[in-house]
């Protein structure tokens, strides 16, 4: 047993949730369900794993609009008395070789390195999309206290407050069951929430700040500054290259039809509907003669959002 306490945040995720699970609890000392909460089996199924002699504490907290603000309520509010903090999805899951490297390394690992990065690989359609992204090294491991997600609607990254992170060898991987119907309208609520986030930094519509918080994983970094680059071409234009760039240049169409399906869903459809909800604003604001260098305007645009997105941005 690692001195990890793992954190799965959940929203009606009973046909991933046992999975996600049966792969974190043997390591884990301690595993947290932050429910929002869910109308289906999720927290039934998780509080069975009680009874399988795994510790899984099951916390229901109303959903505040964002991953990173629900993930940062839950290590600020919860106790958590482990040295390691570990985040994954419920459609998540670690492979055998990355669970004993966790096992080879964390107890040794040098005190000057308060974050992990592990590789993500895609699971689509039940293939391991290898070519186009892969792999997504993400941060989903620090010291306790020493990291909390950045405050973004989409495209969240944990950042530590001291220290450094190193990269782990093997991989963990993003495995969703949901038809490709239930696949595509979760898309489109992303959809609203990454224009939400594109508005929000174009037009200074809040004051957020990350507080005393220093490193960013070093894919992260450059993926945040591709996409303040991407961000600044033409609408539609830039989704249509991207799908370019990773069907076609990084070898996306290597993968066949799933590789397809996947890059076109990803890479172009939902690039395309996010760039659709950014003119649709620019039309509402136009037609409303709202000027965005205005406090009045700002307020305006942030009332459309909140109404006809159900997203709050704070001040």
């Amino acid at each position: 047993m690692l001195d990890i306490t793992t954190i799965i945040l959940t929203y009606n995720e009973e046909i991933h949730i046992a999975r996600c699970l049966e792969s974190v609890c043997p390591f884990s000392k301690k595993v947290i369900v932050v429910d929002s909460p869910s109308t289906d089996r999720t927290r039934e199924i998780a509080e069975g794993f009680n009874q399988q002699n795994h510790i899984v504490e099951i916390v229901e907290h109303k959903y505040p609009g964002n991953q990173a603000e629900q993930f940062n309520w839950a290590i600020d509010n919860l106790k958590i008395d482990t040295e390691w903090i570990l985040r994954i999805d419920a459609d998540e899951y670690l492979l055998p070789d990355l669970v004993e490297e966790l096992k080879q390394k964390l107890p040794g690992m040098p005190q000057d390195v308060t974050g992990i990065e592990f590789k993500r690989r895609h699971i689509f359609m039940g293939k391991w999309v290898k070519h186009g992204i892969y792999p997504v090294i993400m941060m989903r491991m620090f010291r306790n206290g020493y990291g909390r997600y950045d405050a973004r609607l989409m495209d969240e990254h944990i950042i530590l407050r001291e220290g450094r992170s190193v990269v782990f060898e093997h991989d963990f991987c993003e495995h969703s069951l949901l038809n490709i119907s239930d696949y595509c309208k979760k898309h489109i609520n992303y959809a609203q929430r990454e224009a939400a986030e594109i508005l929000k930094d174009m037009y200074f519509l809040t004051e957020e700040v990350s507080g005393n918080l220093s490193h960013l994983g070093q894919q992260a970094e450059g993926k945040r500054r591709a996409k303040s680059r991407y961000n600044k071409l033409p609408l539609f234009w830039r989704s249509f290259a991207y799908f370019i760039y990773r069907y076609v240049l990084r070898g996306g169409f290597l993968d066949g039809k799933e590789g397809f399906i996947f890059a076109f869903i990803q890479g172009w459809w939902y690039r395309t509907l996010v760039d659709v909800k950014i003119l649709e604003v620019r039309k509402w604001l136009k037609a409303n003669n709202l000027n965005v260098d205005s406090q009045e305007g700002r307020q305006a645009l942030k009332k459309y959002i909140r109404d006809n997105w159900g997203i709050i941005l704070n001040s």
